[in-house]
């Protein structure tokens, strides 16, 4: 059966389901319990519904009607994936496109049921939508899981045993990170907080898992209260490492599979604060119910460790600038190996992934790559997040361009960078778009500005040389980067508008972000160049403190794709003197000879 006719089937089976509990239109997001961005084959209904693999997406099915909705960083992955479904592809943000919320509104009747996992769609959209619903008297079915009704050979939920990343790494113990966040908590006069959200969870017990594909968290929940620490993980995953470690640290630990009766049972003493955008409309929805019987307030705000973890510590940011410099190190050893050693006819997109992907393996305190790598050839790399392993992966060729896009998670630091590299003759437009693209990305790094900016301050001065000539790429500029987690956090990051549900936080020293702008062009080639910055402090003056970037990714541009033609003096500049310091930083830890010549050329100045 072809996979087309595969997910027709599907839907078959799902409004079948659906027709029998009375729902007229289901809502399947691209969510776990934990509103995570990355969600476990065992959370995969959206993709086994679509046929879409994307890490971002929504799909809504009605009885005759489906439509998916996503960004464009898979317009083009979407429309391949999901091509002879019968699925309407909407693209998010495009003239004319409503999104989930107003279609839902715009086409439901009254007296009609919306359906959906009220376990993986946050409080803040449940609730939007059933405001948004109720003129129309629509009502809200979210408490049955009819998506994993009609899911046949559904995979298992994830169980991994966890571990303790030590203090030498992460700088600072739980029980120092504890009493910080019940500091912070009583500023806004709350005494409990409830925490879904799984990277959170790890960042404040030094906890880490393995239940998320390149995420080094555990399925889990926590409460904190004036005296205790709740953990709720699945028994299986806890060593006797893990527990006695808990009990030294005051960490009580209760089964995975007990949160909402133990929220039921719960008595609050004094106000509970939850993040409405991130802790689930069934979980929300429960505790405010007890709380409103016990006249306990709901405190609605964003949970304080989102800031608290963004910041990194004096450790975290001496072993991050180690790792990024290895790890550096282990992709430029690639870029040498894909231009001068590799049989490029012998080899395809999937095998330089491998390569590189065993090159970080080398690395000590490995974990785990911090996400599937993005090696794409020619056109795929048009495709933001390209995944060769997903498809018949591209040859290679001594021609025109790869993109690679990878990351590794170690103990003292999570990785993320992208370069893109000549393989061969390459055309005066890709020299272009690759050197307006550097030009960009120098700009954000050499930025000077003054504390108290966001990330929507900054973005123009990356767009700004691809703006000027009529370009531009269809997502953020930067995300921030976890510490032995996420390779996405929040809440700081750079993009041109702020978009709903989208993070944003003012800058502060110890702040990690990425630089990554680039230019796609369908059907024809895709460039992306991503070196990750360290948030400092620059000047202070009458007036006020002024804050900089510093690079941690130290590999070297391409200058085969460079023209200094499209450069300005400052740029050309900027361009010499971060290829220098890719020198002085790397020559030291590269033996070999010929490497060691080749990274001498590609550095020389323009």
């Amino acid at each position: 059966m072809k996979k087309s006719e595969e997910i027709r089937e599907h839907l078959n089976q799902l409004r079948k389901e659906m027709e029998r509990e009375g729902v007229d239109t289901l809502m399947i997001p691209t969510a776990d319990y934990h509103n995570s961005e990355y969600a476990a084959e065992y959370f995969a209904a959206r993709k086994y519904y679509s046929g879409f693999t994307g890490s971002a997406g929504t799909l809504i099915v009605s009885k005759d009607w489906a439509g998916l909705w996503t960004d464009g960083r898979y317009w083009i992955q979407a429309e391949r994936e999901m091509k002879d479904t019968g699925i309407a592809l909407m693209k998010m943000a495009e003239p004319g496109v409503p999104d989930t919320g107003e279609y839902l509104e715009q086409t439901m009747k009254d007296g009609e049921v919306l359906g959906f996992d009220g376990r993986c769609v946050s409080y803040e959209e449940g609730h939007r939508l059933k405001k948004a619903l109720k003129a129309h008297d629509v009502q809200i079915i979210a408490k049955k899981d009819l998506a994993g009704r009609a899911w046949k050979h559904r995979p298992e939920l994830p169980c991994h045993p966890m571990f303790v990343l030590e203090e030498k790494y992460v700088g600072e113990s739980s029980v120092s990170k504890v009493r910080r966040l019940r500091e912070a908590l009583g500023r806004n006069g709350a005494r409990n907080l409830v925490i879904t959200k799984l990277d959170d969870i790890m960042w404040l017990t030094n906890l880490r898992g393995a239940d998320v594909d390149y995420n080094p968290v555990a399925l889990s929940y926590a409460v904190v209260t004036p005296a205790d620490v709740h953990l709720f993980v699945q028994p299986e995953e806890v060593s006797d490492q893990v527990r006695s470690y808990c009990g030294k640290v005051g960490i009580t630990l209760h089964d995975y599979a007990d949160f909402e009766a133990f929220l039921q049972e719960m008595t609050f003493d004094g106000g509970v604060s939850m993040d409405p955008g991130q802790v689930s409309y069934r979980i929300f929805s429960l505790v405010k119910k007890r709380c409103e019987l016990a006249d306990v307030p709901v405190i609605r705000e964003a949970c304080p460790i989102e800031l608290m973890k963004a910041v990194k510590n004096a450790t975290e940011i001496r072993n991050t600038k180690e790792i990024y410099l290895e790890d550096s190190v282990k992709v430029t050893d690639f870029i040498f190996w894909l231009t001068h050693k590799a049989d490029l006819t012998k080899e395809t997109e999937l095998s330089a992934a491998q390569h590189l992907d065993h090159l970080r393996t080398e690395i000590p305190g490995f974990l785990e790559l911090s996400f599937g790598t993005i090696a794409a050839y020619g056109a795929n790399a048009a495709q933001m997040h390209y995944d060769p392993s997903r498809q018949t992966p591209a040859q290679l060729a001594p021609e025109g361009m790869l993109l690679v896009d990878s990351g590794g998670t170690y103990t003292r630091g999570t990785t993320d960078v992208t370069r893109t590299t000549a393989l061969g003759p390459v055309t005066e437009e890709m020299r272009k778009s690759y050197t307006l693209t550097a030009a960009g990305n120098l700009n954000l790094l050499h930025a000077v500005f003054l504390s108290g900016c966001k990330g929507i301050n900054l973005d123009i001065l990356c767009r700004e040389p691809l703006w000027e000539t009529g370009t531009d790429y269809k997502c953020g500029t930067g995300h921030g980067i976890g510490y032995c987690l996420n390779v996405h956090e929040g809440p700081q990051s750079i993009r041109w508008r702020q978009g709903k549900n989208l993070s944003d936080a003012v800058f502060e020293p110890g702040m990690i972000i990425s630089d990554e702008p680039g230019v796609y062009k369908a059907g024809k080639y895709g460039i992306r160049i991503e070196t990750i910055l360290l948030c400092t402090e620059a000047m202070k003056t009458e007036d006020g403190q002024f804050l900089q970037f510093e690079p941690l990714t130290f590999v070297p541009l391409d200058r085969n794709l460079l023209n200094p033609a499209y450069l300005t003096d400052k740029e050309r500049k900027r361009v010499n003197d971060y290829q220098r310091q890719c020198r002085e930083k790397l020559l030291p830890f590269i033996q070999d000879e010929e490497e060691r010549a080749w990274l001498l050329e590609m550095t020389e100045e323009l």
